[in-house]
């Protein structure tokens, strides 16, 4: 009879109090037996995931402090000298240390073909010398009873009930849910679906490290998302507050083959759902239009009832290993239990990676005698954590086999550190980090193997370090990827009645809980346009709701800021708008006249409460009229002359203000021919020029006053497009097509076919052209002229001919003779341009 057997008679016969605690998830069963390990003084519980033995050690660490606890997994180990309480991996348990109490997490684990094994062999084989506890399903009752019979076996019902919900869509689950896949591109693609449409999501995966799990999980735990997409390792009790399971798919691949899930596996992770006593539910998540598997009937009654069928077999392997020669070894594992409960399972990595080395002539020839046989055994032990597969894994334990049977027996240090350097790098995708994680923790656990570095102290250090450094930048990534924090952070926004931390930077930056979610544009909000468009919805929303109270500190701010802060926005567009530091925060609209504009307030402000926009509108309107008086200075004192000039100087100042300050000669001559001499001296000390072809008020026509004059005429025109104004400092402008020639009349031009002429250089040049013609003589004018108004040649020779010259050659020189009559503008284009002509002339002059 084998050595197992023997030792569990012993156990029946001789052995502490066992007592077995059975039931469905969420009975506390893990809590029960912290909580009687606590109250001896030692203990050891074993879990099957090194993610739930990290949760219960920081639990086990604020009750008994950190010198008093020990964590044991394959890849981290921490004993504090002074421990007396153990958290491990069931393969990691300590077999040689004696401790008060003892418990197995999950013992259905068991039947498990791959690690059953090991559950099995701990169940039956540790003992604490007062108490111990086996913790699992309902379904390990008859086996308990049949292997254990002494066992004490008390049932813990759920706190809370289960119930099956049936699929939803993505967009219609609720809030607390978890979504479980079965690969990790499942996982992926569902967080990616749930970044876009609920703001993000957390990622539990058994192979992400407890560094990176742990700080995901903490994402969901504290609400910053609100669901959570993981893989069915958190069926294996992990402990979050979750509301909703959502299996995305009802089948898994198992190493062998796709098979759907048992009842019992799909239980343990619906399980999840429900937290202590609050309820639970269950069902299946649809995506897109596919047809969605869901739950049998009975599946769905069994679950909710909590009624599985009864485990009949525990998965076993011989643990009295046989290290005399290496065909032993492997005939001693592949021993049989004669106990029809006991049955050998599917052989583990460790057992298929020592039968393809044993038949190795290398190995052969090393391994003899019982020490390196043994050594090949451990060095077997070696985890695939990248899940290469057996020959490849084969190959790496190989290579640790090699150094551990040569030389000094420890592997060489160059070889780790190349290795480990190797791994140190934070740079790539998620899959590539996870990769290096998964290839960190091979390093990890061959530095806490005894005797296989000659200074695994170090060596445990670093690759914890390295570790540490990668699961942050893992979960950095996973988080930039998977986690919309601004859309989470609005969502959570909008059932939070309290405040949130709003914040305006000086850029104008607005921030809810430091998630950016547009720009203040003086009271305009704009949505961050990287923002898809329904999350813009949102950002105005979270807008609506917190900006209220900075719009009113504006409008205080605005009500009483100088006029300095203020200015005319005009560069063709129109309406005119009022810029209050640069801000938009008023338009000008048509009023009773074009010097009387309306002001109102901008569209931005409509929102803002009405005394507060009440009190901006009276502040531009206040600022318009003091701005209008300073820059239109000149226009203003014209027009306050009316009451001290005749009928005739009235008429024509009417006609100036009409025209924003410049019109033709022509259009007033019987206003002009009857001006007195009393209003010709107050028009003159006023500003006003009675050109030879204009009428105008010269300082109109600088650039600042020349800006307003078209604005304001643009608005009471009601025109809706325009160019900008004329760049400040040129003479000659090219004439806009589809223009109103009035545009070029406001601006202070004359135009001149295709080009406009500044109309008080135009003044000049005829005032200078009739000094110096002698009657209707020709006369050559002064080079100096043509470069003064800035034209061509040929624009030149059109200007003179709107003056009422014409062309002619004078022994072959271009001249200009009187013609007696001004010729109207706009009939300039259209000249003769025969071969003979004077313009053809001047164009060959021009040439030469």
């Amino acid at each position: 009879m084998s050595g197992l057997l023997r030792t569990s008679e012993n156990a029946r016969e001789v052995g502490p109090r066992v007592t077995a605690v059975l039931g469905p998830t969420n009975t506390g069963k893990t809590f029960l037996a912290v909580e009687r390990m606590c109250g001896h003084a030692s203990g050891m519980i074993g879990f099957p995931l090194r993610l739930l033995a990290r949760e219960v050690y920081d639990r086990v660490v604020a009750i008994k402090g950190a010198g008093q606890v020990a964590l044991i997994t394959g890849e981290e180990k921490i004993v504090p000298e002074g421990a007396r309480y153990f958290l491990c991996t069931a393969e990691s348990m300590p077999l040689d240390r004696e401790v008060a109490f003892v418990a197995i997490d999950e013992g259905q684990v068991g039947a498990d073909p791959v690690r059953g094994h090991v559950f099995t062999d701990r169940m039956l084989h540790m003992r604490g010398y007062a108490e111990t506890m086996i913790l699992g399903s309902e379904t390990l009752r008859p086996l308990i009873r049949k292997l254990l019979p002494r066992a004490e076996i008390i049932t813990r019902p759920r706190f809370s009930t289960l119930t099956y919900a049936g699929p939803k869509k993505l967009s219609r689950l609720p809030k607390r849910t978890a979504i479980v896949a079965f690969t990790a591109q499942e996982v992926y693609a569902l967080a990616e679906m749930l970044r876009r449409h609920k703001g993000g999501a957390a990622v539990v995966m058994g192979s992400l490290s407890p560094r990176t799990r742990n700080a995901q999980v903490a994402m969901y735990q504290s609400g910053e998302v609100d669901y959570l997409v993981a893989t069915d390792a958190i069926g294996m009790g992990l402990n979050m507050d979750i509301a909703h399971v959502a299996f995305a798919g009802l089948s898994k691949f198992d190493g062998k083959r796709h098979r759907r899930l048992t009842t019992p596996e799909m239980a343990q992770i619906a399980g999840r759902a429900g937290r202590f006593q609050k309820d639970g539910s269950f069902g299946v998540v649809q995506l897109g239009q596919d047809a969605v598997s869901t739950f049998e009937a009975e599946e769905i009654a069994a679950i909710e009832g909590h009624v599985f069928p009864p485990l009949t077999q525990l998965t076993w392997r011989n643990t009295h290993a046989d290290f005399n020669t290496l065909p032993r070894l492997i005939g001693s594992l592949d021993e049989r239990s004669p106990r029809a409960e006991l049955v050998r399972g599917d052989d583990a990595i460790d057992l298929a990676v020592l039968k393809r080395l044993a038949g190795e002539p290398w190995v052969m020839e090393r391994a003899h005698g019982r020490g390196r046989i043994a050594r090949l055994w451990s060095a077997c032990s070696l985890p695939d954590y990248r899940k290469t597969g057996a020959e490849q894994h084969t190959r790496l334990v190989g290579r640790v086999f090699r150094h551990l049977s040569e030389g000094d027996g420890t592997l060489p240090a160059a070889w780790i550190a190349s290795e480990v350097a190797a791994l140190d790098n934070v740079a790539g995708d998620i899959g590539t980090i996870a990769d290096r994680i998964a290839a960190a923790r091979t390093w990890t656990y061959v530095a806490h193997r005894p005797g296989w570095l000659a200074d695994g102290t170090l060596w445990a250090d670093r690759t914890r370090e390295l570790e540490d450094r990668l699961s942050d930048a893992l979960h950095v990534k996973l988080t930039q990827r998977f986690v919309d924090r601004r859309t989470a952070v609005l969502l959570r926004d909008l059932k939070i009645k309290g405040e949130q931390r709003v914040e305006v930077d000086p850029d104008g930056s607005v921030a809810v809980e430091g998630e950016i979610i547009g720009t203040l544009d003086g009271f305009r909000f704009t949505p961050d346009p990287a923002a898809r468009a329904g999350e813009k919805r949102m950002l105005l929303a979270a807008a609506e709701r917190h900006l209220p109270k900075e719009f009113e500190r504006r409008c205080t701010a605005l009500a009483a800021a100088p006029d300095g802060e203020f200015s005319l926005s005009f560069d063709g567009a129109l309406p005119p708008r009022i810029l209050w530091n640069g801000a938009r925060v008023g338009l000008l609209r048509t009023g009773r006249d074009a010097l009387n504009p309306r002001v109102e307030t901008d569209r931005a402000l409509e929102g803002v409460a009405f005394a507060d926009r009440r009190r901006v509108a009276d502040r531009l309107t206040a600022w318009f009229a003091a701005s209008r008086d300073k820059h239109l200075s000149s226009l203003m004192s014209v027009a306050a002359l009316v009451p001290e000039v005749s009928p005739a100087a009235r008429g024509l100042i009417v006609r100036l203000v009409e025209t924003m300050g410049c019109l033709t000669r022509a259009a007033v001559t019987a206003q002009v021919d009857a001006l007195t001499r009393a209003d010709r001296k107050a028009l003159l000390a006023a500003g006003v020029r009675i050109g030879v072809i204009h009428v105008f008020i010269a300082a109109a026509l600088r650039p600042e006053p020349t800006r307003w004059r078209l604005a304001l005429w643009a608005v009471a025109e009601g025109i809706a497009i325009l160019p900008a104004p004329p760049v400040p400092g040129l003479v000659t402008v090219d004439v806009a097509p589809g223009i109103p020639s009035a545009f070029y009349d406001v601006a202070g031009f004359w135009s001149i076919g295709t080009q406009a002429v500044r109309i008080d250089m135009v003044d000049r040049l005829a005032r200078a052209m009739h000094g110096q013609r002698d009657g209707r003589s020709p006369f050559v004018p002064d080079a100096n002229w043509i470069a003064s108004v800035g034209m061509s040649r040929e624009g030149f020779a059109r200007l003179m001919r709107a003056l009422g010259y014409r062309p002619k050659l004078v022994d072959g020189t271009a001249a200009f003779a009187w013609g007696g009559s001004r010729i109207e503008p706009r009939r300039v284009e259209v000249v003769d341009d025969a071969p003979d002509s004077p313009f053809a002339i001047l164009r060959q002059m021009k040439g030469r």
